[in-house]
């Protein structure tokens, strides 16, 4: 059986799209950290097709871990040449793949450090983008302010260290790039959270102030950080992926990319040392990304918090298990009708009740197979992230939070760790010890779990939602998810059915 890799290329010509480019003749001008599902289905697929055009060889991608877990994508691409497949599913049942080439190094940071930075501080490096997760910025969300509490992060602060974080990395970087009067580059966020670029700077700038004032400064003045939004629904790669890209195409793949057809990438045209014409291949450069970062993360991110917790309680664990069945899908769009997009700016040429509709139908796409649990992996990063300030602004309007406050008590029902058989529940959480300890005292004062201060900040206080929230958790217990939800969106109708 045929390996994926750089001398397979012109034999797998023959089954599906291949680069078209000399790979050879790339150079590196990007550097991303976290080249994980996503960013191979997002970032790197738009410069594969840049690449493909012709042309922007000084644009190639090196990929970057940090993590002990990115051994494994630093043995997969290695032995692959940075080559992989990517498979778009629609959920009308077509299929389109072909193979990505637009990664042409990897570097594992535990294993030389200093080749890391030497990467980064090359001149040819002009853009680092990240892929972290909405926690890795170490901002307290309660505050904005950065407070560091990984141990990498930590240990990098420490003086006479060599870097273990992205931040360390980074930072060790420019003051290189400073000493030998090299420009900048650009620090690019493509994670989920608003005003991305602006945590980016605010993580960056604060680490480095920790270690070198006048470094900070500096970068604070040269620095560019673009905001961005980035959206494709991509799940995590399963075996089954990898023996249907065997069976399909005749070839294998250590580590394949399954992704929806959808992709969108919206990005601030704020760049230090140039960009590469993304706009050419589909991406839209704008000079305001907030009314776009705003309906995504509203909207989408939020609806994946507001199906997940009672999507598993009634027994459902994937995303289009949820959305295809007729309570939560009204339920899901009730939020964001009624509770989500009241919060929301015009968005330049896009129509939101389409865009709504348009969400159902992707989130409704049974080739893709996306899990309710990849959507809970560290909930207190992201319920504050998408769902707290839509009840944040809802509150300021006088408008409702109902549903936002079930989805709040379906989580801390969740954080019980059984089901409603009794069943446990597997739950990643950073927070988790300090999470169960506020749900041992909300069993006994409802509402404590809203004192949660890192998660909640004031909005225990406000007496309208605690209010909300006590009244979502004790009807979450008296008659489970799918009666609560009945009872919140359309009462007469549990009343005709119980009666």
């Amino acid at each position: 059986m045929t390996s994926l890799n750089e001398a397979a290329l012109p034999e797998l010509a023959r089954r599906l799209p291949v680069p078209t480019y000399d790979r050879s003749a790339v150079r590196t001008g990007i550097v991303h950290f976290g080249v994980g599902g996503f960013h191979r289905s997002h970032e790197a697929m738009f410069i594969d097709r840049l690449l493909n055009r012709g042309g922007s060889q000084d644009w190639g991608i090196c990929g970057v871990g940090v993590l002990p877990s990115d051994a494994r994508m630093r043995d997969v691409l290695n032995a692959q040449d940075g080559l992989y497949t990517m498979v778009l599913k629609s959920a009308e049942g077509t299929e389109d793949a072909r193979i990505i080439g637009s990664i042409t190094e990897y570097l594992f940071a535990p294993d030389d450090p200093a080749a890391v930075i030497r990467k980064l501080a090359d001149p040819a490096t002009r853009i680092v983008s990240l892929s972290v997760t909405e926690g890795g910025y170490s901002i307290n969300d309660s505050t904005g302010e950065f407070e560091p509490r990984a141990h990498a992060v930590v240990h990098d602060l420490k003086p006479n260290t060599v870097p273990h974080s992205v931040f360390g990395l980074i930072t060790a970087a420019l003051a290189q790039r400073r000493e030998q009067g090299t420009a900048p580059f650009t620090v690019m966020s493509c994670d989920n959270i608003q005003g991305n670029g602006n945590v980016a700077r605010k993580a960056l700038v604060s680490f480095a102030r920790l270690k070198d004032p006048n470094l900070a400064r500096w970068i604070s003045d040269n620095v560019a950080f673009p905001n961005s939004m980035v959206d494709r629904i991509t799940p995590v790669t399963t075996d089954e992926d990898r023996a249907a890209v065997t069976e399909t195409y005749g070839f294998t793949d250590a580590w394949p990319v399954v992704a929806e057809p959808f992709e969108q990438w919206v990005l601030e045209d704020r760049f230090t040392s140039g960009r590469p014409p993304l706009e050419d291949v589909g991406v839209q450069i704008v000079d305001d990304v907030e009314p776009y970062e705003l309906m995504k993360l509203r909207l989408l991110n939020a609806s994946h918090q507001v199906m997940s917790y009672l999507g598993y309680f009634a027994g459902h664990r994937y995303v289009h298990d949820v959305c295809t069945d007729p309570l939560f899908a009204e339920f899901i769009v009730g939020f964001m009708e009624q509770e989500a997009t009241p919060t929301l700016r015009p968005v330049p040429g896009l129509d939101l009740d389409a865009y709504r509709n348009e969400l159902i139908h992707r989130f409704s796409n049974p080739a893709i197979r996306d899990t309710l649990a990849r959507q809970m992996v560290d909930a207190s990063e992201r319920i504050p992230k998408f769902v707290l300030p839509v009840v944040r602004e809802q509150l300021e309007l006088g408008g409702p939070v109902d549903r936002a406050a079930l989805v709040i008590a379906a989580w801390a029902r969740f954080l019980e760790g059984t089901d409603e058989q009794g069943e446990p529940i597997e739950i990643t959480d950073r927070r988790l010890d300090a999470l169960r300890d506020a749900i041992r005292a909300d069993q006994e004062n409802p509402g404590a779990f809203l004192n949660v201060t890192e998660v909640f900040g004031d909005l225990g206080k406000n007496a309208r939602f605690a209010a909300a929230y006590r009244q979502a958790r004790e009807a979450l217990q008296r008659s489970g998810a799918p009666a609560a939800i009945q009872n919140l969106t359309n009462p007469s109708i549990l009343t005709r059915r119980t009666s």
